[in-house]
């Protein structure tokens, strides 16, 4: 079957949110065994998966120990089985599937399914972003909010919203439900990946916290902070975190 990356990533992204869902809804395992059954299970999947399709390229995924190699390919999949595996294991919503390709360091192609909302976003198919609100929402870690994310809504009097994963977090600026993502907490590869793709394909801004930007299928697979923002609201959050480091 040969598909394009988008629909590749998209029919991937999918088909894992439907089988995390069948294993949530077994009643089989729950709680931290439950996230853990779910990352393994749709892990092989995908792993195996993207090996038949697209075996000339690299891989990355958070379930699977780290190969170097994928540093010699142009085009690599970075992927998170579950992104938000807490929230998974809680029968929570705000979980989702993270497809990614990075091309030259860039996230060129990226879906991002989340299985509880029957819902999947994609990179190569973009919609018109909904109106945005007047005052800002800016989505925030429901368990761990950063300092410096917490400083730049005070500054921007923008309303907090508690959200689980990060791709449930980015999709709701691609959704309208909110409109800047700021992370300082530090995260990997796989927690961006495809949410950047998808969310630079709909117009969204996409940088590190203080505008540079990101970088993947590095050795070191940690990147210390994202920000994904409505453009209208770029230039303040990112004058908003250089007040906060002068």
């Amino acid at each position: 079957m040969s598909m394009t990356d988008g629909d590749l990533a998209a029919h991937l992204a999918h088909t894992a949110g439907r089988i995390l869902l069948d294993v949530r809804q077994s009643g089989l395992v729950s709680g931290a065994s439950l996230g853990k059954a779910g990352d393994q299970t749709a892990n092989q999947l995908l792993v195996h998966a993207l090996r038949q399709q697209r075996p000339e390229d690299g891989l990355l995924s958070e379930e699977e120990k780290d190969n170097l190699e994928r540093l010699a390919h142009r085009r690599v999949w970075i992927i998170d089985p579950v992104d938000g595996t807490r929230e998974y294991g809680e029968e929570r919503a705000d979980w989702a599937v993270h497809i990614g390709l990075s091309v030259d360091g860039v996230a060129s192609i990226g879906a991002v399914a989340l299985p509880a909302l029957d819902v999947v976003l994609r990179s190569d198919r973009p919609q018109l972003l909904p109106p945005g609100a007047p005052i800002p929402r800016m989505v925030v870690s429901r368990t761990r909010p950063a300092k410096e994310a917490l400083a730049v809504a005070e500054t921007l009097a923008a309303e907090l919203l508690p959200m689980g994963s990060a791709g449930a977090k980015a999709m709701a600026i691609v959704r309208g439900e909110a409109e800047i993502y700021l992370h300082t907490g530090g995260q990997f590869e796989w927690d961006s990946c495809a949410p950047v793709a998808v969310a630079a394909a709909h117009g969204l801004h996409v940088s590190r916290a203080d505008g540079t930007p990101l970088v993947y299928n590095q050795a070191d697979t940690y990147m210390p902070d994202l920000l994904i923002c409505r453009p209208e609201w770029t230039e303040r959050v990112l004058m908003a975190m250089r007040a906060l480091t002068d």
